[in-house]
């Protein structure tokens, strides 16, 4: 049976929310062609680039969304041209009316994401983010005031249709304190409860709830059209950046045995399936003294590693060169896989979760024509 279309957007963004992305990023639902949240997706199809042979093998396995790692859409598009190969692959989704999804760095972030998958090929050790997540700018405090026995069906309201109340996999989550509320109106009032000239007491319960600052406008709506009251008493507070334990950018492995690097080296050469890295290695790691310390950064993680402790090891997919000379001087070591080598192989553990999530309803194809650009010759 099919999954609706903002159902699977939804399960995806509890896989990876997408409010831990770094703000630089496009991410979320890309390509919408069909304009309808009810679309029914049975066939969801995985690849880390969206290129035009990767679309098309999408079309021929009957994929019904694709999702790709990277954003096919990144940085504005000014028009849509046959004649560029970016603006293209756009203009097929379009055509062939298949909806595109990019969870990016948001899965780059999230606990059991790629970053996880990539430290774990290390070896088994504590794990920690590089960088911790500074979020929650984006997300408010709702607070209303509301009769009694109207707080569930508003409670309801804004969580089912403006999205309020979502607190990791727990919805529809709010607090209530039971007080009374005044008010006076004017000859122009039309209260429902009381009289107009006259001082008015009820009971009421003051209702916050947690809401993106995106589903303000979609809040008020709801507020307005199903309080009871002409003029609702509702605020909304800005909160400040927090991130729960585990999100975060990169991954800092201290592992439970350190190691020597050849053996390291053959552990991530395993576990991404490559026969051939790249190795920048420091005078002592050459002459065999263990590692116990990685520093983690799937695609390129140069400018992430700047900001980051020092480790024994940094393993990424591309570093330029002057970071990496400056890194080994310093007495670490570095292992370089190409960009898209580091982020690959966590696409079928990536499907598994899918399926598992939509408890199966969902079929997950991953693209045999996606790989990196690079090739050893």
């Amino acid at each position: 049976m099919a999954v609706r279309l903002a159902d699977v957007l939804t399960l995806l963004d509890r896989i990876a929310p997408l409010r831990f992305a770094e703000p630089w990023d496009n991410v979320g639902l890309l390509v919408d062609p069909t304009s309808s949240s009810t679309l029914g997706v049975s066939r969801a199809f995985l690849t880390i680039e969206l290129s035009d042979d990767v679309l098309g093998e999408a079309v021929e396995r009957r994929a019904e969304l694709i999702i790709a790692y990277h954003p096919p859409i990144f940085s504005g598009l000014k028009r849509l041209r046959q004649r560029n190969p970016e603006e293209r692959v756009v203009l097929q989704a379009i055509r062939a009316e298949l909806p595109v999804y990019s969870p990016h760095t948001a899965l780059d972030a999230a606990p059991g994401g790629v970053n996880d998958w990539l430290a774990s090929v290390l070896g088994r050790g504590r794990v920690e983010p590089l960088l911790r997540s500074a979020v929650g700018a984006a997300e408010l405090k709702l607070v209303v005031f509301v009769p009694a026995d109207r707080a569930d069906a508003l409670r309801n309201a804004l969580s089912e249709e403006a999205g309020a109340g979502v607190i990791g996999n727990y919805s529809h989550c709010s607090f209530n304190l039971l007080g009374r509320g005044t008010f006076w109106g004017n000859d122009q009032a039309n209260p429902q409860v009381g009289q107009r000239g006259h001082l008015e007491s009820v009971d009421e319960l003051r209702m916050e709830m947690v809401c993106d600052r995106k589903a303000l406008p979609r809040v008020a709506e709801v507020i307005h059209r199903v309080h009871p009251y002409e003029e609702p008493a509702w605020e909304a507070y800005p909160l400040e950046p927090t991130a729960p334990p585990g999100f975060g950018m990169g991954r800092l492995l201290t592992l439970d045995e350190p190691a020597p690097l050849s053996a390291l080296v053959d552990r991530v050469k395993r576990g991404l399936g490559l026969a051939h890295v790249r190795v920048a290695a420091s005078r002592r790691h050459r002459e065999g003294l263990p590692l116990r310390t990685a520093a983690v950064c799937a695609g390129a993680g140069g400018s992430l590693f700047e900001k980051a402790p020092p480790a024994d090891l940094y393993l990424t997919g591309e570093m330029r060169h002057h970071d990496v000379r400056a890194r080994v001087a310093a007495g670490h070591t570095v292992i370089l896989c190409e960009h898209t080598n580091t982020e690959r192989g966590y696409l079928p553990l990536y499907a598994q979760r899918i399926v598992e999530a939509s408890g199966g309803a969902l079929k997950v194809i991953l693209s045999s024509r996606d790989r990196d650009p690079f090739e050893t010759v």
